[in-house]
């Protein structure tokens, strides 16, 4: 059993009052816009897996970490993930892309700041997640981040992360 953590768009803000969620998970998805190596290092420092992809507002640097497209199995479970997928009525170029190197059980994305966790049924009933924004940057109102737990085949116990969106000078 994996307890999992997926973030996206920090954008180089790692909220703290994430901390205790990434400190309970076994493995850490990011779905692009890190804006920082910092964020990144943070959070590999915490000795977990880390996967996830390059964002539009990603550096060089964090773009020769992550790939545009991340494709990884955990238990029994097939994930892809992009940073640029629209939504399933209306996927972007890099999530059909995604798609045709063979559909994931899960797919994670990020970029609209939008949270929206729900089964595509014109995809083999795929688990779209996109959990909006964890950083400060953007127009969202709420700081969102999704956790859930895999069992072999099983994905259960999904759960939304809120946090009044705070303003912080970002150094």
């Amino acid at each position: 059993m994996q307890q999992i953590l997926v973030l996206s768009d920090t954008h180089s803000y790692l909220d703290p009052r994430l901390i205790p969620h990434v400190e309970a998970c076994d493995q850490i998805w990011h779905g692009g816009d890190w804006g920082s190596v910092a964020v990144a290092d943070t959070l590999m420092g915490f000795g977990k897996p880390v996967y996830g992809v390059y964002g539009n507002i990603d550096d060089r640097t964090i773009r020769n970490m992550f790939p545009k497209i991340a494709r990884f199995t955990c238990e029994q479970v097939s994930v892809a993930m992009t940073h640029i997928a629209g939504a399933p009525s209306s996927y972007k170029p890099d999530a059909l892309e995604t798609f045709a190197m063979g559909l994931p059980d899960i797919f994670v994305c990020g970029h609209s700041h939008i949270l929206q966790v729900k089964r595509d049924q014109n995809r083999n009933q795929m688990l779209f997640l996109n959990p909006g924004a964890a950083g400060q940057h953007g127009f969202h109102q709420e700081q969102t981040a999704l956790q859930f737990k895999i069992d072999g085949k099983r994905i259960y116990d999904m759960e939304l992360i809120q946090m009044p969106r705070i303003h912080t000078k970002i150094k």
